[in-house]
């Protein structure tokens, strides 16, 4: 018992010793930043400056490869004969990763229509100058891949999606796309691009950003479910053969008129000319000559 008073005795001498106080401190400070660093989430200081970088990277990229076109600022640049490259302020960083991740940004030159081709910037250096575009004013982000794919869905409600997406294709886009998406000519020598082999999220990005021609289809229009379904509907047209046959590029009844036309009528008239002319040659071996009996 004396040796247990003894013990506390001792122990309360040191409690209230100068390094007491400052030892628990210390012992405080460490716990509770182990504690900190274990459960919390991804530093908010790291991700700024993560972003800050990025920005800075866009920006180098975009006064080398873009401010050409569309200023130092992304405010546009106007030439004598109107818009030489479109103001970037506001249109997100959707629209940059659908432009240049298609290759239609940089243009080599200015013409009627930015066509596809391969990419020219890494999917690094694309990020970063969405990035950079995205900070200039808000805008259409980049789709998260939930919201074009139909993944965790049954093959009832797949099918169920394809369906619906074929009927607001057939309602919203066939007119320029054509009826399974291979593209169509427009108006002063302009054209809806083929969708076939187009990335998925590359699709969605079109349809909410509205590139060139295309009109916009804003989430609040065109819910990311249709989209997503009609994405599903054009990726199952790919994989379905044709049965019909030859379908001469599925460009639909203007080019089957024209086959029917040239190659069907240009058939069946030429072998009426054929045939005339045929029938004029053996009656001119029948035919009797003077002097002769019938």
């Amino acid at each position: 018992m004396r040796l247990l008073n003894r013990s506390a005795g001792r122990l309360s001498r040191h409690r209230r010793g100068p390094l007491a106080g400052l030892l628990v401190l210390l012992l405080g400070l460490i716990l509770t930043g182990t504690v900190y660093a274990a459960f919390s989430p991804a530093s908010a200081t790291k991700a700024g400056k993560s972003d800050e970088e990025l920005i800075q990277q866009g920006r180098e990229l975009f006064l080398v490869g873009c401010a050409f076109c569309h200023g130092q600022n992304g405010e546009g640049v106007k030439s004598s004969k109107g818009q030489y490259g479109p103001s970037l302020v506001g249109v997100g960083a959707a629209a940059v990763d659908f432009q240049v991740g298609t290759g239609r940004m940089p243009m080599q030159q200015p013409g009627q229509q930015a066509l596809a081709k391969k990419k020219v910037y890494t999917d690094e250096e694309i990020q970063a100058l969405a990035a950079y575009v995205a900070s200039l004013g808000p805008g259409p982000a980049i789709p998260d891949e939930s919201e074009y794919s139909l993944e965790g869905l049954s093959e009832e409600e797949q099918r169920e999606a394809i369906t619906k997406g074929g009927q607001l294709f057939l309602t919203n886009c066939t007119a320029c796309h054509n009826f399974d998406g291979s593209g169509g000519a427009m108006p002063n020598g302009k054209f809806a691009p083929s969708l076939k082999g187009v990335e998925k999220r590359h699709i969605f990005e079109a349809m909410l950003t509205g590139p060139q021609q295309m009109p916009v289809f804003s989430n609040d229009v065109l819910h990311p479910e249709d989209k997503a379904a009609i994405i599903a509907y054009l990726k199952s047209t790919e994989d379905t053969p044709e049965y019909g046959g030859f379908g001469m590029g599925g460009l639909g009844p203007v080019s089957e008129g024209m086959f029917a036309w040239l190659v069907g009528i240009g058939s069946l008239v030429g072998f009426a000319f054929w045939i005339a002319s045929h029938t004029v040659r053996s009656k001119k071996k029948t035919a009797p000559t003077e002097g002769t009996e019938a």
